[in-house]
């Protein structure tokens, strides 16, 4: 009995010690397990051996994006790779990008066309988006000035193809997937597009910067204000407040239809998309002096001719574009204290110029592109088969800008991409679409 008391103690010893070890276990589990919470598509990311879905090193998940951004000039597609993070702007790791033309308005009297060029652009999307994601991968068509300037039945024709295809194909596809885009909406997409790609909305103390885009058929004008009076003493259409990345934004933007270049173009021409008497002759002092060339559209084909010689060009150009322009545009004071990008043919005409870098952009001042206009419309018309149009679309730039309040001196950054990514508002629609599929 005297040797056994030695055992019995070290087993009472070893059966209380593994009791308060269970104990301890049971405890931190049970605590760890009522403070977790899944990161957002956690359940995403419970997928078999063998499975491609990407993930990322440090646990976040990779989701995909399909954005159609139907234009007036061209059709393009952007597919997104996203990084999902909770609370936070996502992070694109990737961008595929492909534009073709025409527009999709191109096909108003016959929708079955375009099928071509959207099934073109769908095997794109396929082949950058890995077959396992297809079914989780939002697909979305949005179009902009040129469907709004369409009647209504013909938008509605080509956009119900396109919803007939798109239901089809293996993405995740929904009723609302084929709209036309409020102007408006396109405005405050390429505001969120800009501001997410240089990281002005990853915290709320950084600032933004606004957002200038000269697209064919509309012209847009976005910013956040910081001067109370501007949100004040504007229309009340041209506030606009939304909630994303569970922070509340609030935005002066405004959309001014039919002051796209290629509108704009046309209505300083003297034309109209439905030529009264079938007139199709086109003559403008905004034109190289005794050119006669043709133009296209809106499947219009006109037929375009400058002026004598003699003429001031560019002062007469000049006093056409500012009464085609007069009242039609609201001038905003605080634009002249901020920082603004730039896109489209902002961008395109200062490539003509040589300012700036096709593939890297840079920076222009307002008075270059009327320092320009004054050279190229007054200037010696050597090459005007090269760019006819170049006076004109230099004269409306200079001349809009202006109206919209900025001067002379202010500085506009123009960029084609940021990181990599294409600066339109296909980006940020696609955040938009994303946090309605999440709340519905």
């Amino acid at each position: 009995m005297v040797m056994k008391r030695p055992k019995l103690g070290v087993f009472l010893f070893m059966a209380f010690l593994l009791a308060y070890l269970l104990f301890l276990k049971y405890h931190y589990s049970t605590s760890k397990a009522s403070n977790f919470r899944p990161p957002p598509h956690a359940e995403s990311k419970l997928v078999r051996a063998g499975d491609d879905r990407p993930v990322s090193a440090d646990g976040f998940d990779f989701q995909y994006g399909v954005m159609f951004d139907a234009g007036s000039t061209g059709t393009r597609v952007h597919i997104f790779k996203l990084q999902m993070k909770s609370k936070e702007p996502p992070i694109v790791d990737h961008e595929t990008f492909k534009a073709i033309k025409p527009g999709l308005s191109a096909y108003a009297d016959d929708p079955e066309k375009c099928a071509a060029g959207i099934q073109e652009l769908l095997h794109v999307a396929k082949s950058s988006v890995p077959p396992s994601m297809w079914a989780k991968t939002p697909l979305v068509l949005k179009a902009t000035a040129g469907l709004r300037l369409l009647p209504g039945e013909k938008a509605k024709q080509l956009l119900e193809k396109v919803r007939q295809i798109f239901h089809k194909s293996p993405f995740l596809s929904r009723d609302d997937s084929v709209s036309i885009m409020d102007g408006t909406d396109e405005g405050i997409s390429a505001w969120i597009t800009v501001n997410v790609l240089i990281g002005g909305l990853s915290r709320a103390d950084l600032t933004t910067v606004g957002m200038l885009d000269l697209g064919g058929g509309s012209t847009q004008i976005t910013f956040s204000p910081r001067d109370e009076k501007t949100i004040q003493m504007s229309p009340i259409d041209f506030i606009r407040s939304f909630e994303m990345f569970d922070r509340t934004h609030t935005v002066y933007t405004h959309s001014y239809l039919g002051l796209g270049l290629m509108s704009a173009r046309l209505t300083i021409l003297g034309g109209s998309v439905d030529p009264p008497g079938g007139s199709t002759e086109l003559v403008s002092p905004c034109l190289p002096p005794q050119y006669s060339g043709r133009w296209e559209h809106a499947d219009v084909v006109f037929t375009v001719k400058g002026q004598k010689a003699g003429e001031p060009v560019f002062e007469t150009c000049l006093t056409r574009v500012q009464k085609v322009l007069y009242g039609k545009i609201k001038r905003v004071s605080e634009v002249v204290s901020m920082d603004f990008y730039a896109f489209s043919f902002y961008y395109d005409r200062a490539v003509n110029l040589g300012i700036i870098d096709e593939k890297l952009g840079g920076a222009i001042r307002v008075s270059d592109y009327t320092d320009a206009a004054r050279r190229v419309c007054s200037g010696p018309s050597a090459e005007p088969q090269q760019n006819p149009f170049l006076c004109l679309d230099l004269v409306y730039i200079s001349v809009l800008l202006q109206e919209f309040g900025f001067p002379p001196h202010q500085q506009l950054r123009l960029a084609r991409t940021i990181n990599q990514v294409e600066t339109s508002w296909a980006l940020g629609a696609t955040f938009n679409y994303m946090e309605t599929l999440r709340g519905s």
